[in-house]
This record gives structure tokens, C-alpha cells and sequence, in this order.
């Protein structure tokens, strides 16, 4: 009897363990303009992770883009991802792993990424267009319930650089919308999302257009909205 009241001790210490112990790829490879925040931003993404006691690497090595590579991340991070940072093969293995239902975060430049890629268009959400000089802006934070906005108040004043994109998906879950008449610069009109989720293909996606600048990830408020989308599209286990 106490060999099987041992037994299920070690066997609750080990599920609780495993359940803990999750890990995400924070993963920056530029092909195109890279921004001088992201050594900042992964800096602090890792500390934010560290707080949720979720393990972190942090890599811009395109060749861990394999089933093997992936598998041990619940979900992976592009932080100011440019230009095609992926072949054939290591898109392959995105999608799989994507469709095995892990999760997937895009912050700032992860729109500027893979324009050739339509599957990648559909996960992300949508592409970057132009942007003007970086500037204060009004958000409208329209999903307040969300792990990602709930912090904050109904409006948010904050300083970036505010992306227009293009190709925007239909059917996009808007948690953040900016308002262009608090700005220069917008060109998107009524309808411009600066954050959003959504599920695609079998796994889970939250992505922000905020990051631009090393000082947005000092700001408590965005490291809130960094900290609850990325544990907003964690897989439960």
C-alpha cells in the first residue's frame, strides 16, 4: 500500500512538472531592416517569461525550423522578423508544427516578414505597408476581456511606430484599433488594427503591431500586453 501511495506521488510530481515546465523560441532573423529593439525586446521577453516560469530560447538560427527542432517549443515568438527568413523545408515544418496545435506570437516587424508566402499571410494576419515617422497615437482597446488588453483602460496614448498594412485577413478577433485623427500618417482609415488574435489552422495566434522602439519594452503597460498574448496562444496541456 505504501508502494502504490509512493508511486502516485512521483507520478503527480512528474504531470504537475511536465505541466510546468513549458518552453517558447523567441526567434529574430532579419532579411530585411532590422530594429535596433530587438536585443531589448528579447532581453525583456525573457524576463517576462521567466516571471511565468516558462523557459526561453532565444535563436536566429533558421535551421531549428525542423520537426525535432520545434517539438520541445509550445510556441514561438517572431520579434521583428524581415524579409524571407525561411526555405522551403523549414516552412514545412512550421506549418506542420503549427498544425499540431502550438502557438504562435508576432510582434512589430513579424508583418514585414515572408511576402511570398500566403499560408504565412493567414497566420499573421495581415502585411506591412508603409509607416510614418514614430509618434504618440490613440488606441481604442476594443476586447478588454483579453489576456492581452484587460489591463488596460478603454483608451491608450502610446509612442511607436504605427504600421498601415495591407492584405489584412478577414475575420481577424481585433483587440487594439488605432484611431488615425489622433496621428499623421495613417492611411487605413476607420478600420486600423494595431493587435489581434486569432485560431488558424490549428493553432493559436496573437500578434501586435507595437515594439518599434527600445523604450516601448521599459513601459509596463506593453509588457503586459506582450506577457498575455504570448500566454494567451500557449497550447493546454
Amino acid at each position: 500500500m505504501n508502494k502504490f501511495f509512493i508511486f502516485l506521488f512521483f507520478f503527480f510530481a512528474v504531470t504537475v512538472t511536465a505541466i510546468a515546465q513549458k518552453r517558447v523560441l523567441i526567434f529574430s532573423k532579419t532579411q530585411g531592416f532590422r530594429h535596433s529593439s530587438i536585443e531589448k525586446g528579447a532581453q525583456v521577453l525573457k524576463q517576462l517569461l521567466d516571471k511565468e516560469k516558462i523557459t526561453s530560447d532565444h535563436s536566429e538560427d533558421a535551421g531549428l525550423f525542423t520537426d525535432q527542432g520545434l517539438k520541445k517549443y509550445d510556441a514561438i515568438i517572431f520579434l521583428s522578423t524581415t524579409g524571407n527568413i525561411l526555405d522551403e523545408t523549414q516552412q514545412d515544418a512550421f506549418v506542420r508544427y503549427i498544425q499540431s496545435g502550438k502557438g504562435f506570437a508576432g510582434i512589430h516587424a513579424a508583418t514585414d516578414t515572408e511576402f511570398d508566402w500566403p499560408w504565412y499571410n493567414g497566420l499573421v494576419g495581415a502585411y506591412f505597408a508603409s509607416h510614418p515617422a514614430v509618434q504618440n497615437a490613440k488606441i481604442d482597446v476594443v476586447d478588454r476581456k483579453h489576456i492581452a488588453t484587460k489591463h488596460l483602460d478603454p483608451v491608450w496614448w502610446h509612442k511607436d511606430e504605427w504600421y498601415n498594412f495591407k492584405d489584412v485577413k478577414e475575420g481577424l478577433h481585433v483587440l487594439m484599433n488605432l484611431d488615425e485623427k489622433s496621428y499623421n500618417g495613417g492611411k487605413m482609415g476607420d478600420h486600423h488594427p494595431i493587435s489581434w488574435s486569432q485560431n488558424y489552422d490549428g493553432g493559436k495566434v496573437f500578434y501586435t503591431g507595437l515594439g518599434h522602439t527600445e523604450e516601448s519594452y521599459d513601459e509596463p503597460a506593453f509588457q503586459k500586453h506582450l506577457i498575455g498574448g504570448i500566454l494567451s496562444v500557449l497550447p493546454r496541456k
